[in-house]
Formats: C-alpha cells, sequence, structure tokens
C-alpha cells in the first residue's frame, strides 16, 4: 500500500473515531491508545470495534476483547476469581493498528499462547450472590 492511500485511511479511521467517541481528532493520534488515552471500555469497545468492522470490512472472527479492555461495572466475583483481561497481558488498540486493519481487510494483532479457565467462575460468584440478594429479601418480605 503507497504512503497516500494508507494517509487517506489514517484520515478516515481517525474520523470514524472522533464521531464515535465524541472527542476531537486532534486528540487521536497514530499511537493513542484507545482504551487507556480515549477512555472507551467495557461494553462501548467491543461495540466500537463491531462498527469499525462493518464500515471498513474488517473480519474480526480472531479478535479477543480481553487483551485490550475489560468489562464494564464492578465485578463482586472477580475479586476472588480473576475476569479474563486480568489472565493476560494488556494490548493497546490504536489508530495506527486499526488503520492497518482496515488496509488488510482483517484484524492484524497475533495474540500470545494463553488459556482461559472453561467456566467463568466470577460470573457464576456474581450470580450466586445476587441470588442470596434476592432471597434474603423475599425472606425479610414474607417474615413481615
Amino acid at each position: 500500500m503507497n504512503n497516500s492511500s494508507h494517509s487517506s485511511t489514517i484520515v478516515a479511521v481517525r474520523c470514524f473515531l472522533s464521531e464515535e467517541i465524541g472527542v476531537n481528532e486532534a486528540e487521536i493520534t497514530g499511537s493513542a491508545n484507545l482504551v487507556n488515552d480515549l477512555g472507551v471500555w467495557g461494553g462501548d469497545f467491543f461495540e466500537l470495534i463491531e462498527k469499525f468492522s462493518q464500515k471498513f470490512q474488517v473480519d474480526i472472527t480472531s479478535f479477543r476483547w480481553y487483551f485490550h479492555s475489560g468489562e464494564e461495572g464492578f465485578n463482586t466475583g472477580g475479586i476472588i476469581f480473576r475476569p479474563p483481561n486480568e489472565r493476560v497481558e494488556h494490548i493497546p488498540v490504536t489508530l495506527e493498528m486499526l488503520a492497518e486493519a482496515a488496509e488488510k481487510q482483517r484484524w492484524i494483532v497475533e495474540y500470545p499462547p494463553h488459556r482461559l479457565p472453561a467456566h467463568r467462575f466470577d460470573i457464576w460468584l456474581n450470580v450466586l450472590l445476587a441470588l442470596g440478594v434476592v432471597l434474603a429479601l423475599l425472606f425479610k418480605f414474607l417474615v413481615m
């Protein structure tokens, strides 16, 4: 890919990011990390990547969210059982990375070997805690 078409891809992706996340284009430098520098996190991050994929026709089947962002909200179960994003090293997503993916029309990150547990015990613990609260409230309501 020649330099001028790469430059136009950078401009197009920068414009897309600016519109989607509501940040001035000047703040979106080539190395700006979407999570740490631009504040895109959790569900918003994943939604942005999906929109990016659709707009620039990028195959994201190899995309692994937990290398790039955490989940939104407080994960009580995550205090005891680490969620996926805390089991791997963070890989920043940048304007340059997205432009390269747009040009190649595929997700370009080669993830390091890793293993995640077969089950999300942090989520199971959250469900059990929520169920306990509901049962406690129900018991309190029924006893009154």
